[in-house]
């Protein structure tokens, strides 16, 4: 293993028209150097910004961006014009999907390629931007280590009836199973846990990482128990666009009766769906909450919403026996102070309350005093964790220092 330096990582989290990548220079600390957005990529109105450590705004550009190559290779433009003497140590990139394969981050090879490539049919939302941004950087800086980070991976040791469908045995074989989504969110989520309360984090504890994407996951003893999503990142809780769990039957009668096509039927669950799809208006919660007093559908949107989360985190609770501490993150999750105590509303007897003021003050603890659990509001950073996970590889690989 090399000796301990700083090294400096690039992290690439791509989305479905959407990326952000972010370099961080760690090593006795963590300090983030250049934050970059690229939004609407496909779109004629693409948005990419890129800003230093404290949010001073370095490059802002409205043209088109074709594709997510076309946006990973305006990062890499910047780097190169900006600060090209610094160069990289490694990239790491978010992959949705893992497999059963992969429980922990790798290094990008030909055989991980063909491994998540296979995986595309899963997930066609996020797996070929990400292969997208892999091959570039392939191409242009082939002595450049890069390190795939799994979203799966976290739950790759959720107990086995945990992982199963009531299948046939042959389609649990071919790895139709739960695999569970968000785990470098829950990971980091857990690491910031233990710095902050110690030995809570070996306790029995629910995050509820809400956002556009939407999921919860039960974790003992800092393990995963069990989570909201399954086989894809469609199912589980209302999400912004996404439908969560659905009777079967829902979809074979739209298959059968409507004479709708699997294409039209993945555009329905994941993109016209959820909040929009109730609303009819909006996917984001900062306008249905605004709108449910004058909109009856904006109202609706918003109760189901908290209604399924509150019991889904029941059935959480019974996975793991009782409940020491549940933590809020992601952009509903941290900033929505309504939707957390709708959430929680009710739930005295599993020993949470909520104190109203330090709720929506957005306190770091939000349970009273006589709470019998601890509820708290986390900042999550996937993007940090994945470099803390490809500065960890590269040490193992004793990775090499590429000028940009």
């Amino acid at each position: 293993m090399a000796s301990r330096r700083d090294r400096r990582v690039l992290t690439i989290n791509t989305g479905s028209s959407s990326l952000r990548a972010d370099c961080y220079l760690i090593g006795t600390g963590e300090t983030l150097v250049y934050s970059a957005e690229a939004e609407r990529i496909g779109a004629a109105d693409t948005r990419l910004r890129i800003a230093d450590a404290n949010g001073k705004s370095l490059l802002e550009q409205r043209d088109s961006l074709p594709d997510h190559e076309a946006a990973v290779r305006a990062v890499f433009a910047f780097l190169a014009s900006h600060d090209r003497s610094a160069g990289l140590d490694a990239v790491g990139h978010r992959i949705v999907h893992g497999g059963s394969t992969y429980s922990e981050p790798a290094v990008v090879t030909p055989a991980l390629l063909h491994a998540v490539e296979e995986l595309v049919p899963i997930d066609p939302d996020h797996l070929p931007q990400a292969l997208a941004a892999i091959r570039f950087v392939a191409a242009a800086y082939p002595q450049l280590l890069q390190v795939a980070c799994f979203d799966t991976a976290f739950h790759r040791q959720m107990p086995r009836t945990a992982q199963l469908y009531a299948l046939p045995r042959r389609l649990i074989d071919a790895g139709v199973v739960r695999y569970g989504f968000h785990g470098l969110s829950y990971e980091y989520i857990m690491q910031q846990l233990r710095s902050e309360a110690g030995t809570a984090a070996d306790g029995r504890v629910i995050i509820a990482h809400l956002g556009n994407g939407a999921s919860m996951a039960a974790i003992r003893d800092g393990k995963s128990m069990d989570t909201t999503m399954g086989f894809t990142p469609t199912g589980g809780l209302v999400m912004g666009t996404r439908s969560g769990d659905l009777d079967p039957g829902v979809l074979l009668y739209l298959l059968q009766t409507k004479g709708m096509t699997p294409a039209a039927l993945s555009e329905l669950l994941n993109r016209q769906a959820g909040l929009l799809g109730l609303s009819g208006t909006s996917s984001d919660m900062r306008d249905l909450i605004e709108r449910q007093a004058a909109d009856p559908h904006a109202a609706e949107a918003v109760e189901l919403f908290c209604y399924q989360a509150r019991k889904f985190l029941g059935g959480l609770c019974t996975a793991l026996g009782g409940l020491d501490t549940l933590v809020f993150t992601a952009g509903i999750g941290e900033h929505q102070a309504e939707v957390r105590e709708r959430i929680c509303g009710g739930l005295r007897f599993l020993g949470i309350e909520i104190d109203p003021t330090r709720n929506q003050a957005q306190a770091p603890i939000i349970s009273g005093e006589s709470s019998a659990v601890t509820v708290r509001v986390m900042h999550t950073d996937e993007n940090r964790m994945i470099a803390r996970h490809t500065v960890r590889v590269a040490e193992e690989q004793g990775a090499t220092h590429v000028p940009i």
